[in-house]
């Protein structure tokens, strides 16, 4: 019989893999900010256009504003962190799902469950 499993993957951070997450995290931080660029624009349009409801859609897009403003705020954390951790530190990079085979008389234990790949630079080095 096979049931899904949660497998846990983990990134060694290397030299190479920091750079490509901060270069991964710079994409994303000028991202948010084209989107509250964009944002912006669409605001001025829209209250020009609907002159009635200006508090509304002024609401609305301060709220979508904040958010993005949130986003950037978590990012430029993580660049931060990034710049901390130490060379071999294991970052969780995602969870993702598996299909396992169990059988009668298998052990039935957490073991079984708690699966993680390691990562290092592209090439999985560990399955525990």
């Amino acid at each position: 019989m096979q049931i899904v499993q949660k497998i846990t993957v983990k990134q060694v951070l290397t030299e190479k893999s920091r750079a490509e997450l901060l270069t991964y995290y710079s994409e994303q931080r000028k991202l948010l900010e084209k989107e509250r660029e964009q944002l912006l624009f669409e605001q001025k349009k829209v209250e020009h256009k609907n002159r009635y409801q200006k508090e509304q859609v002024s609401d609305y897009f301060e709220q979508e504003m904040q958010v993005r403003k949130e986003k950037m705020k978590l990012v430029d954390f993580q660049m931060e962190q990034l710049g901390i951790l130490p060379l071999g530190s294991e970052i969780r990079e995602r969870e993702m799902e598996a299909l396992i085979e169990i059988s009668v008389g298998d052990k039935w234990d957490e073991s079984l469950f708690d699966k993680t790949i390691v990562v290092t630079d592209g090439i999985v080095t560990e399955i525990r």
